[in-house]
Formats: structure tokens, C-alpha cells, sequence
């Protein structure tokens, strides 16, 4: 039993787990989701126990185990795992500022930039052991992974039959990016890059130095950059901190004097002018460095992973270029998706598989209409009737009644068809949680565990920041748009939506559907859209609903969770959340659950 899956784990920043058999991915979930820790760092206990979970596998039935990156940097937090948990203190903020901070600082990026090396190896190799050992696996192959390759696996999820693979983030195994070639089922090395000239090492600097959290908040940078008038690349001082030349990225700068370069640099001017700036540089270096790899290899396709491609607008420019016929970019791009790599590669090495079709995300857990249930009647037990079952008394077509059904903090029901009881309420002009079949895997909520309204209505965008997200004024939401819809009202000429339908790349939309996508739209005009086809049938029955009252499939869909926190993974979580919120109802399978507390 259990003889053709395969395990992989990452246990770093945003760390998981994923189940793979054959060409499907059966499970994958971050840590976070389970610890409720946002971007939880270490060995992922949780993830891993899920995973077999949903399989019903116990330790020992799993035979091939694969886990990435033995740099010596992640070997000693993972020795030392005080040191990985002052960095994630301090890094989201929940630490203040010491007088060491700056000495370690600098001692992390040096020390990070280092390749792995023979003792690296086998120190991360035991110490993974007494892990798997710890946990009841035994008998089993167990594999590396390079950092790098496992984001480059993305070209095996693309669907094209030979592209460029490109991997940029900020450091991993000794690299900063790599270029592949992908052709016959098999991934090439053309050319690694050096951690210690790192985009996304540049832009984490940016991110610090406006007093954003490094890799959480580099899409805060990327939306203010839209606030800030042009500026030349000749009269531009943060072109000269780094550029690309050929395949290689350059810089006179070590990391840490690129960052007091570019503090220098900041104090002279305004934030949005240096976001902008920032945005500028990367977008041009990453340009010409694909430009320069596609012209080398005779490439028409990319195949894009690592978090530097979590920057839309970048990924729309790339788009739009004359030499790219087709990009994909990985959906879950960032170290969060090296749990899901490492997995291929080794499905690849042991079983010869190369090919996946991830036309859903939605990997993670499910739970039943009686699972929800008892959620409630816990609710009910544990605070004194504080909850009220009131199926019986609501026909399933009618919304609750407060005057009429009021008892208690919660109100919920069953409900003939969640579409259109959400529709209606949306269009109502309601906000509403929406919990429905597996949990997602990855940076954004696709229609299964999402917070949804109406697309067209700029205050309830602001009504939605004020009352949950507390987002930062600039930052817009995104839109759920059924895949027919797009074409009238993005412009999607020359491209393929099938290739990034999940929220991975930035589209202009159309200046007469303006004010039909108020409240999805960023100021200059773009959106980063989900596209939702057949896949999803409930939630694009929603979208239909939607249409039959707009004239167009759209809706506002943000993450479901309140800021700062991870995207709730169960019922009781969903609940939990919609007594803090002063949101009304949720949807939570075929239930409607009314707060009696929102304003």
C-alpha cells in the first residue's frame, strides 16, 4: 500500500507538505493553515500528518520522501531553530528592534549567499532523519532536491511541450535564479545565479527600507509604485544599484552595502517615488535577462517560479513582450510551492513523470454539511444556547428574518442552493464569507475559502478594508471573472488565459468597463484577475448568478481571514471569524449563517 506516492516536505519560511501519485497531486497544504502561524517556519508536523490523513496512509506506507535546499544557512536554522524563529519574530514584527540587529543582519545575507557543501549536506540529511524517524516513517528512499530546481518544475505544470524554465527569488542553495531549458520531458541547466547578486534580495531592501515586512509585504511596494509620476531610467539612481548583462545579474554592491547604498538613496525622495523606481529596475532587469535567455535557447514559452514572480505587473510586462509567445507562471511561485517541487522531481526521477494538469488548487482539506454541523451545535453547548437552530422555522428560499428568528449571537440554516442565496445577498450589497469544498493551496483564495462582494461598488471595497482586511488604502482587491466574461472586459488580446487563470499576472482593463470593475481595479487601470471555468462548478454557478443581474460574471474576491492571520482552514475557524468581523453571513456549504452582532 502506499507504493507509488510520494512525500514532500519543505520546513522553511511559508513551510508545507504535498502527496503525489502517479500524474496527480492528491494533497498539499502549508504549515500555517494548522499552526494558524502566517507564514510558519519549521519542520511542518501538522502538513505532513494531513497529508496522510487524506490518504489514509500511516508513516511507514510512504516509500519515497523528498525534501529541498541543504545551503548552510538552512542547515543551521535547522540545527539551531531559535535562530529561525528570532528572524520570523522579528521579520512579521511581533519583536522589537535589539542593539545586535544590525550585526546580524549583515551576518545573515553573507552567510545565506553560501552554496551547500559535503557537511551541510549530511548535517541537514540526519537531522531530517530524526525528524521522519520521530514521526513513524522507516524504510524508505529519501531525496534532495536543489532549491532552485524545485521551483523550475513549473514547466511541468505549464502544459507546454518544451520552454524556457526560470526561477528568481532571493537566495536558496547558494543562488539567487536559475535558467532551464525544458524539452523532452526533461529540465537542462543553462545558467545558476549567484546569491550575492539577488533581485529579490533587492527588492526585500526596498520593502525594509519603507518599513514593510520583507517577504509578506514586496506587493505593498509594487501597488504604491502606481502613485508616483515617472521617471527616466537615466535620471533613475536605483538603475545603477543592479542590472542584468546577457544571462548574468550584476552589481558592484555586496548585499548588505546594496542596502546602505539604497538607504541613501531613499532619504531623497518620496516613498511612491522610490516603489516606483524600485519597480522599474526589476521590471527591466527581469526583461532583458528573459530576453537574453530566450534569444540563447530559441524559446518562444516561458515557465516562471520563485517569489520574485509573485510581482504581477512584471509578469505583464513579460507578457506583453514581442519574443514571448506563452508564460506560465507557477501559482503557488513562492518557497510556500517547494513542498509541491520537490515531490515532481523526485515522481520524476523514480517514476518518470513529468507532466500535471493543476487546473485546481483547491488541494486541502473538506468538510461535510454534518462536520459544519456539529461545528455549530458545539457552538451551541459550549456557550450556554447562544446558538439557534432555526432550519425548520425558514423556508430555504427566504433570508433570515432578525425581527422574526433572532436568539442569540448566530443564526443558521440549511439552504437548497448556496449560489443563489449568496448572489442575492451580494447583490443586495452585502459582504459575505464563503467556506465551500477543499481549502486552496497557496498565496491567494480562488472561490473556496474566500470573502466575496459585489465588484462595481468602490465603498463597499472600503467598507470590506475598514471592517476586516485593513489593507493599505492603495492596495486594490482582486475580481473572480467567469472565463467568457474576460475577453469584454479585459484586454486579453494575444494571450492565453488558460495559462494563468489564478490570480499570477496583472491585466488592463478595458476603459468602457471602468466603472463595472470599480472595486477590482488598481489606479492605472489594471486588476489581477481569477478566471473560472468549468473546474469550479459551484462557485462559477455563483458567478452565473452574478451575471444574470450585472450583465457580467464579476466578483470582488479577497482571502478569508482577518489581516495578519492565515486563511481559515476549518468550520470552527470560518466561525470563529465571523463573530470577530462585523461581516453578516457566511456561507459555509449548503448552511447560511447570520451574525446578529454585525452592525
Amino acid at each position: 500500500m502506499g507504493n507509488n506516492y510520494v512525500l514532500g516536505i519543505w520546513d522553511g519560511h511559508d513551510a508545507g507538505a504535498a502527496l503525489l501519485k502517479g500524474e496527480e497531486i492528491v494533497f498539499a497544504i502549508n504549515e500555517e493553515r494548522l499552526s494558524r502561524r502566517k507564514l510558519e517556519v519549521g519542520f511542518p508536523h501538522l502538513a505532513i500528518r494531513a497529508c496522510l490523513d487524506f490518504a489514509g496512509l500511516k508513516p511507514p506506507d510512504i516509500k519515497a520522501i523528498a525534501a529541498s535546499t541543504t545551503d548552510p544557512a538552512k542547515t543551521l536554522t535547522r540545527i539551531f531553530p531559535n535562530l529561525k524563529e528570532e528572524y520570523y519574530l522579528i521579520r512579521r514584527r511581533k519583536q522589537p528592534p535589539r542593539s545586535l540587529d544590525a550585526f546580524k543582519k549583515t551576518f545573515k545575507y553573507r552567510f545565506t549567499e553560501l552554496a551547500p557543501n559535503v557537511i551541510s549536506r549530511r548535517l541537514s540529511l540526519s537531522w531530517m532523519e530524526d525528524r521522519l524517524r520521530e514521526m513513524g516513517f522507516s524504510r524508505y528512499l529519501f531525496e534532495w532536491v536543489d532549491h532552485h530546481k524545485a521551483h523550475a518544475v513549473a514547466a511541468f505544470c505549464s502544459g507546454f511541450p518544451e520552454c524556457l524554465a526560470i526561477t528568481l527569488d532571493g537566495v536558496g542553495d547558494g543562488c539567487c535564479g536559475s535558467l532551464w531549458s525544458f524539452r523532452n520531458e526533461k529540465l537542462s541547466l543553462i545558467k545558476s545565479l549567484p546569491a550575492s547578486r539577488s533581485l529579490g534580495i533587492f527588492f526585500e531592501h526596498v520593502t525594509n527600507l519603507m518599513n514593510m515586512r520583507e517577504l509578506e509585504d514586496e506587493g505593498k511596494v509594487m501597488a504604491l509604485a502606481n502613485y508616483a509620476y515617472p521617471i527616466a531610467d537615466e535620471e533613475n539612481p536605483l538603475m545603477s544599484v543592479i542590472k542584468t548583462k546577457d544571462l548574468d545579474i550584476v552589481t558592484p554592491y555586496s548585499s548588505t552595502a546594496m542596502f546602505r547604498e539604497m538607504k541613501k538613496i531613499i532619504w531623497s525622495y518620496p516613498s511612491e517615488q522610490f516603489a516606483a523606481m524600485a519597480q522599474r529596475v526589476l521590471e527591466k532587469c527581469v526583461l532583458d535577462l528573459v530576453a537574453a535567455a530566450l534569444a540563447k535557447t530559441g524559446h518562444r514559452k516561458i515557465a516562471a517560479a520563485g517569489g520574485v514572480f509573485s510581482n504581477i505587473k512584471m509578469n505583464m510586462k513579460l507578457a506583453a513582450q514581442q519574443e514571448v509567445e506563452n508564460i506560465y507562471v507557477f501559482p503557488h511561485m513562492g518557497d510556500g510551492g517547494l513542498a509541491i517541487g520537490a515531490a515532481m522531481l523526485m515522481n520524476h526521477d523514480r517514476y518518470g513523470i513529468s507532466r500535471y494538469k493543476l487546473q485546481s488548487l483547491a488541494l486541502g482539506p473538506s468538510f461535510t454539511t454534518e462536520e459544519v454541523w456539529t461545528a455549530l451545535q458545539g457552538r451551541n453547548v459550549a456557550e450556554s444556547a447562544a446558538i439557534k437552530d432555526v432550519s425548520s422555522e425558514i423556508p430555504a428560499s427566504a433570508f433570515i428574518s432578525s425581527e422574526a428568528h433572532q436568539n442569540g449571537d448566530l443564526l443558521f440554516r440549511r439552504i437548497d442552493s448556496a449560489p443563489e442565496t449568496a448572489a442575492r445577498l451580494i447583490l443586495a450589497g452585502e459582504i459575505i464569507l464563503w467556506f465551500q469544498g477543499r481549502m486552496e493551496i497557496g498565496p491567494r483564495s480562488l472561490g473556496n475559502r474566500s470573502i466575496l462582494a459585489r465588484p462595481d461598488d468602490s465603498n463597499i471595497k472600503d467598507r470590506l478594508n475598514l471592517l476586516l482586511k485593513k489593507r493599505v488604502w492603495y492596495q486594490p482587491f482582486c475580481p473572480s471573472i467567469l472565463a467568457e466574461d474576460a475577453p469584454s472586459l479585459l484586454h486579453t488580446e494575444g494571450l492565453n488565459l488558460g495559462d494563468n487563470p489564478f490570480m499570477t499576472m496583472a491585466f488592463r482593463v478595458r476603459d468602457e468597463e471602468m466603472k463595472k470593475m470599480a472595486g477590482v481595479i488598481n489606479i492605472d487601470g489594471t486588476c489581477r484577475p481569477q478566471f473560472v471555468g468549468d473546474e469550479q462548478p459551484l462557485y462559477r454557478d455563483l458567478l452565473k448568478q452574478i451575471k444574470i443581474i450585472l450583465g457580467y460574471g464579476v466578483l470582488l474576491n479577497t482571502s478569508f481571514n482577518i489581516h495578519g492571520e492565515p486563511v481559515v482552514c476549518t468550520p470552527k475557524e470560518a466561525l470563529d471569524m465571523l463573530q470577530r468581523t462585523g461581516i453578516r453571513y457566511l456561507v459555509i456549504e449548503d448552511v447560511l449563517v447570520e451574525n446578529m452582532k454585525a452592525d
